[in-house]
């Protein structure tokens, strides 16, 4: 994820609990609803998850990583805020590993039934067998696309790669699944599934159609972007394009009562504006970008136009594949072209 300022400055968005719930601790943002926070090994150091009251037993929302620091978080949690009340339903909002990390454990463990949209498990599923050792030769055909030079590749190639499986717990065959429009009932409420897409295909989001609760994981964030990634996967998707559609569809909803329970960061309202301000942030990086583009640049020389920064270290993978999908949204749009270099990497240049 891309940081930006971590108050929006807007007076049209507010922060009804300014502190986050210590970490085993349990914030009730809503009558039987309770707002907890794991650790995550990395710049953003928490994941937000969600605990709903269904009277003989508690529904959660997403899980955090598979490591022994959050199974024993999850132990203390369920026996201290959810009062040792058994856990019968999770339900994950995307396939992301900080969000669909513990759901096998919970399944295999606790016998948790594992409510999620049918692409979420797919990928989950997936990816738990794309295991290796060392880079693949498509996801090194991807770094020297995008521009990155020799000498990090070769570096690369000595490191093991990340591995979903490294911080996902097995999962077992078995879910059940949600999908747009669906109706679901959780904590008392009845909710209706909105996905988008972007970030993670088929993310779901939850709004109560009882009150004003809306949980939004990595769809709806404050203060911060979600990451847009393009990978060797699927080198030619448009995911900033998509993220736009569904920020817009989702505004159709949105109204100002809403009150955001989101992946990370702190529960939030004033959805209208910050789908807006999430639209407009994409918007002013594509036309910087292209205005960048005066002269040939690979994806890995993109860093300062998108993030008005160059970035370097760990984060520079994420920025990579954020500045290929913007990229890429050009192109479909007509606004760059590309071309390969001597050694394979692709030049981008605007077209105007």
């Amino acid at each position: 994820m891309t940081s930006s300022q971590s108050r929006p400055a807007d007076p049209g968005i507010r922060f009804p609990h300014e502190n986050p719930p210590e970490m085993g601790a349990a914030i009730e943002v809503a009558p039987g609803v309770l707002w907890m926070r794991l650790p995550l090994p990395m710049a953003l150091d928490h994941v937000n998850v969600f605990a709903l009251d269904d009277g003989d037993s508690w529904t959660l929302v997403d899980t955090g990583f598979s490591d022994a620091k959050t199974k024993a978080a999850w132990t203390a949690l369920m026996a201290g805020p959810l009062a040792g009340k058994p856990v019968r339903r999770l339900i994950v909002t995307h396939h992301h590993p900080d969000h669909v990390g513990l759901a096998g454990w919970f399944q295999s463990v606790h016998g948790v039934e594992l409510v999620t949209t049918r692409t979420s498990w797919l990928f989950a599923r997936m990816l738990m067998l794309d295991a290796h050792d060392k880079p693949v030769p498509e996801t090194v055909a991807y770094w020297r696309g995008a521009g990155v030079d020799e000498a990090e590749i070769e570096r690369r190639l000595t490191e093991r790669p990340f591995n979903f499986a490294d911080v996902v717990d097995p999962m077992p065959l078995g879910y059940t699944r949600v999908a747009e429009n669906d109706t679901i009932r959780i904590g008392g409420r009845n909710w209706v599934v909105r996905c988008g897409n972007g970030h993670a295909p088929e993310h779901a989001t939850f709004w109560s159609l009882d009150d004003d609760l809306v949980i939004g994981g990595d769809q709806l964030l404050p203060g911060i972007s979600a990451n847009l990634g393009v990978y060797a996967t699927e080198p030619e998707a448009d995911p900033v394009g998509e993220w736009i559609d569904s920020c817009n569809r989702l505004a159709t909803f949105a109204e100002e009562r809403h009150y955001v329970l989101p992946g990370h960061k702190l529960p939030f309202t004033g959805l209208p504006l910050r789908l807006r301000m999430m639209v407009e942030n994409h918007i002013g990086a594509l036309d910087r970008l292209e205005a960048y583009l005066t002269e040939p640049k690979t994806a890995a020389q993109c860093f300062l136009p998108l993030f008005k920064r160059e970035i370097t270290g760990p984060s520079a993978g994420m920025a990579l594949v954020e500045a290929v999908a913007h990229l890429n949204n050009l192109l479909k749009h007509g606004r760059v072209t590309r071309q390969r270099d001597d050694r394979g990497a692709w030049l981008w240049q605007a077209t105007a």
